[in-house]
């Protein structure tokens, strides 16, 4: 739990990072934007693991692979309380903007690699343990 934890808050932090700093640095438009969605995708994940931590990765990819694709396919919903939403700072990290089907590929590979980092993330966790354990 904590290894996921702090997995999350680090991605978070990266993604403000880049979304803030990306095109200061000379990182390429496509970089900064869909680098971005695939840290929100990791991000999703995390967050489900850590309030669903008694699930497999796969269960736990696929229910955020269902979150990211609702949130894109909400950016189609145009409600005016919704679209006021979407203008502020916060209504653009958690919701986005503008629908673009290529963020749902983007969300998948930042699913898939924080599988990967999940995997590696646990056995990290229980190697440290056990050596802290030994006599």
């Amino acid at each position: 739990m904590v290894a996921r934890a702090c997995l999350c808050l680090s991605i978070i932090a990266c993604g403000l990072a880049l979304r803030r700093y990306g095109l200061g640095l000379g990182l390429p438009t496509s970089i900064v934007k869909y680098g971005g969605s695939m840290l929100w995708g990791m991000m999703v994940f995390f967050l489900v693991a850590m309030a669903a931590s008694h699930l497999s990765r796969r269960s736990i990819a696929l229910i955020s692979a269902s979150i990211a694709v609702c949130v894109e396919l909400s950016r189609l919903v145009h409600a005016p309380w919704l679209d006021a939403f979407r203008l502020t700072m916060a209504g653009a990290l958690l919701l986005g903007r503008v629908f673009s089907p290529w963020d749902m590929l983007a969300y998948g590979g930042g699913i898939g690699l924080a599988m990967v980092l999940d995997r590696f993330g646990v056995l990290f966790t229980r190697a440290t343990l056990s050596v802290r354990r030994a006599p």
